[in-house]
């Protein structure tokens, strides 16, 4: 069957349909990575988007509840240029297309990713709409959407979850969690308690935690308007850190801006500089938004850039005990180059 993908500006590219047949709109992103499908696909920070993959051949290792970032497919959409009918590997558990159905997202394959990437790059993120549909309202259709502003809300849990650790207890703040950070905080024996993204600071505070991790999540940071109002009144009471979105929430609780990028970072190859060494790691990210840097208090200190754009890529207050970055450290899929982070994080309670 085919399908199209019809872009806010008229553009409309012809392919054949893998996945759900439907009909959906959403914001286009492309991502770099050449492995990782799966963690894309189920990485929360990617609901409401419409994911194009750059490298061209995707799903030829199949699926795997191993590599899954959350308990199903986050995107709204998927986009490739070819798609492995036959994938091979010792732990592919399904094929993509299937996995897609199972999920009811619609995929879109055949069309020249190198061309929509450069589209993307050159106009910048917009909205788009997948389709298997012939009706002739649909531009209609894609012109009337809005991303959603409650979309942190749709991806959070909605209970506290305790997982049981020897070690520090720390909070995490659910805006969207990646399993690889709870996985990191788990390898270094933490005693862990996640709360969902509408947790209020003095039922944090009554934990007695040893420290509170703002995680990563989708959308303007700015729509966040909980966890922001949350972070601004835990400021000084214990150890705050943010990964991405929470990154984002703790430069606006302290009184710094936020302002969207033309295209993002998503790709699993993103070099960042730490500022005290001078030490290149190469990165995984997925983010579509930034810090101004002009608008960094005084009581902010920059501590990563992106070697690619100079835009920030993580800060820290030695007045408040707060520390963020914006890339993934957690990888998943990416290098392990930044694992150590975790590790510095907890070390440095005392």
């Amino acid at each position: 069957m085919y399908a199209k993908l019809i872009l806010e500006d008229g553009t409309v590219l012809k392919g054949k349909s893998f996945g759900a047949k439907t009909t959906i709109c959403g914001e286009l992103v492309f991502n770099t990575g050449m492995t990782g499908y799966t963690e894309i696909l189920t990485d929360p920070s990617y609901a409401g988007q419409v994911v194009t993959m750059t490298y061209p051949l995707i799903g030829n290792y199949g699926i795997n509840t191993e590599d899954m970032e959350s308990s199903c497919i986050r995107v709204s959409g998927f986009v490739v240029k070819e798609y492995s009918v036959n994938p091979n590997h010792w732990q592919c558990e399904k094929d993509i297309d299937t996995y897609l159905k199972e999920n009811d997202i619609p995929g879109i394959y055949g069309i020249d990713t190198r061309m929509l990437t450069k589209k993307i790059r050159e106009k910048g993120t917009m909205k788009c709409m997948i389709t298997t549909e012939d009706e002739g309202r649909l531009l209609e259709k894609l012109k009337d959407y809005k991303f959603p502003g409650n979309i942190v809300e749709q991806v959070s849990r909605k209970d506290i979850k305790h997982i049981e650790g020897a070690g520090k207890k720390i909070g995490v703040v659910d805006l969207g969690i990646k399993s690889g950070i709870i996985n990191q905080l788990v390898s270094l024996d933490c005693d862990i308690y996640i709360f969902p993204q509408d947790i209020g600071s003095k039922e944090i505070v009554d934990y007695d935690l040893d420290g509170v991790l703002f995680s990563n999540g989708p959308g303007d940071p700015k729509e966040a308007v909980i966890p922001i109002k949350t972070v601004k009144e835990l400021i000084g009471k214990l150890p705050i850190w943010g990964i991405c979105l929470g990154h984002q929430i703790i430069a606006l609780a302290l009184g710094a801006d936020t302002y969207k990028l033309k295209f993002g970072h998503r790709g699993s190859n993103h070099p960042v500089m730490n500022m005290n060494t001078g030490k290149v790691f190469i990165s995984s990210q997925n983010h579509g938004y930034a810090v101004e840097e002009s608008s960094f208090t005084k009581d902010m200190e920059k501590t990563f850039i992106n070697v690619n754009d100079n835009t920030i890529e993580g800060f820290s207050s030695s007045d408040y005990n707060i520390k963020t970055v914006q890339f993934h450290p957690e990888e998943g899929p990416g290098p392990e180059d930044c694992h150590y982070i975790f590790k510095e994080w907890i070390e440095a309670i005392i």
